[in-house]
């Protein structure tokens, strides 16, 4: 082993500790369980002292020898120095640490730790109490920095902090209830009683709230380049997303067209064929999750029977989504962290509307995810989409554990797109009826749509100041969204930066990964092609090309 080689694994593998330590919640969603009594400590100085050990370990990957070092560990380096610039940046320029009330709920860090079956709950409770434990001077911490808050910031962490006591006081009770272990109480109301006390203040708060949600351009170019991990301009990013959801706009005629049986087009034809679809095939709350099991039964055989891509063995599970996570979308994929050393089943979480919706929601909400935008919503999350592929990573053997720490959500969010849009053009359909393939075609495309809004709402928010009036129009008239699920992401495109685009700027660069090796193998099959672009763990898709050598 060269002396480069054994340098860059001795920094690889102190800058990961570090980092975890810093940030046990992380490390715990990782998979890593070393730190899983703890809460992080966001204070100015331990702030400052992680920004300045930042600085240095930049210092010591800077003077390694990267000529010495195979091409794995060439593009493991580079992924390390990413993942140290970025969070440098966030620290130092974003300072979300003190503005973003959201950052600060502790809800995340007890959840994981109920909802992962890593080892027994008796065990998981030792470090859930000592995390209990710490809310108190963690929230202390919160009040002395939070400063210049967004109002619809401030309004969603309330609502979240209320779904975190609820988790504390009510199903953590229950759930040690159910497992025949013993809670201490007091420790459960003392951590009950510091949420209280946080939002009492968080409520008081609420009136001065007058913090801009919106980044200025500068800082959302900073984010906008350590999100995607490429050299994307937001203004070359924006007419890509435009130019997308044009030609994306004209298939949707097409198929709509030929859907509805109709030729040429007019006005509101798209809009007709989606109702259409929505009726044929209606949800319920009482029938979501059984929908979503046939649905992931009948792409896992269409992927067996296509020859598609080796499916790793690995347990899914679907399961009902907890209450404190509704009302988003109708499904997330909850798959073991990267790190995680314990056999733990992979969740497809799925939705049931939350309580205390009225009739309308409900309704507007199962428009949008109707029985046939269920099965794509089942290969996103599942398969094909982030089960597949995140089980395909948890398989890497690499010489440090850097691609599993430092994994790119461009990449992730990528395959999922790519694998809706693959299994569509190799024919699936979620029914024996030919026209069910143009029904899930017309909703796929209605989902690419979204992608390029994501992307478009994302750049003019938060760098040209376009309206809700606007974002909303843009989503309902070109996107077809239903008007509940337009509120959801013009909030959600407040409450973050830089998250919304790495759907279409992922899909693009997989999509063209994908296209590049057809032509390098052309007597390749699909499952050769894509278990050579899973075999690599989740890098961003510019480390996956110099991966792979094209």
């Amino acid at each position: 082993m060269a002396n480069a080689t054994q340098e860059f694994a001795r920094i690889s593998q102190n800058v990961i500790d570090d980092s975890l330590q810093s940030d046990p919640v992380a490390a715990t969603w990782l998979g890593d369980h070393r730190f899983d009594d703890r809460l992080p400590d966001f204070s100015h100085t331990a702030v400052r002292d992680r920004v300045l050990r930042i600085s240095d370990y930049l210092t010591e990957l800077d003077a390694v020898d990267d000529v010495e070092l195979s091409d794995s560990d060439q593009v493991d380096l580079e992924i390390l120095r990413a993942h140290l610039t970025k969070e440098s940046f966030e620290l130092t320029e974003l300072r979300a640490l003190d503005w973003n009330p959201m950052l600060w709920n502790p809800g995340t860090a007890i959840h994981l730790l109920m909802s992962r079956d890593f080892a027994p709950f008796a065990q998981r409770l030792e470090s859930i109490v000592g995390r209990l434990a710490d809310i108190p001077r963690f929230l202390t911490d919160a009040r002395g920095q939070l400063r210049n808050m967004p109002r619809i910031h401030v309004e969603t962490a309330i609502s979240q902090f209320d779904g975190t006591r609820q988790l504390i006081s009510e199903a953590l009770p229950s759930l040690a209830q159910g497992e025949g272990v013993q809670l201490d109480r007091g420790v459960v109301e003392a951590a009950v009683a510091s949420i209280d006390e946080h939002l009492k203040w968080l409520n008081e708060e609420l009136p001065d709230a007058t913090g801009s949600p919106r980044l200025n351009a500068r800082t959302y170019a900073g984010v906008l380049w350590h999100s995607l991990d490429d050299a994307s301009n937001a203004n070359r990013l924006l007419s890509d997303a435009e130019e997308h959801l044009d030609r994306v706009t004209e298939q949707m005629r097409q198929v709509a067209a030929e859907y509805l049986g109709e030729s040429g087009s007019r006005s509101g034809m798209v809009r007709d064929a989606l109702a259409h679809i929505a009726a044929e095939s209606p949800v319920r709350d009482d029938s979501v999750l059984d929908l979503v099991s046939a649905a992931l039964e009948r792409t896992t055989e269409f992927v067996r029977a296509h020859d598609l891509v080796t499916i790793p063995p690995t347990e899914t599970r679907v399961i009902e989504m907890p209450e404190i996570h509704r009302g988003v979308a109708v499904a997330y994929c909850d798959a073991p962290g990267p790190l995680e050393k314990a056999d733990v089943p992979t969740y497809v979480a799925v939705s049931p509307t939350p309580s205390g919706w009225s009739a309308e929601q409900i309704s507007s909400f199962y428009r949008e995810y109707n029985g046939t935008l269920l099965h794509d919503l089942t290969i996103h999350e599942a398969m094909p989409g982030h089960v597949v592929q995140l089980a395909h990573a948890q398989r890497l053997d690499s010489a440090t554990p850097v691609r599993r720490f430092g994994f790119s959500g461009v990449f992730v969010e990528g395959w999922a797109v790519y694998a809706e849009e693959l299994m569509i053009e190799r024919g699936y359909q979620p029914t024996d009826d030919p026209k069910s393939n143009l029904a899930i075609r017309l909703q796929q495309l209605k989902m690419q749509a979204r992608m390029a809004i994501n992307a478009i709402l994302d750049i003019r928010v938060h760098s040209m100041e376009m309206t809700e009036e606007e974002g909303m129009s843009l989503m309902t008239h070109r996107g077809f969204q239903e008007e509940g699920e337009a509120t959801g992401k013009w909030r959600r495109a407040l409450l973050t930066a830089g998250q919304l685009p790495t759907y279409f700027v992922g899909y693009r660069a997989v999509s063209g990964i994908a296209h590049d090796l057809r032509v390098l193998h052309p007597d390749w099959t699909d499952r050769q092609i894509h278990d050579l672009m899973l075999s690599q763990g989740s890098p961003a898709p510019r480390h996956l090309r110099s991966l792979l050598g094209i």
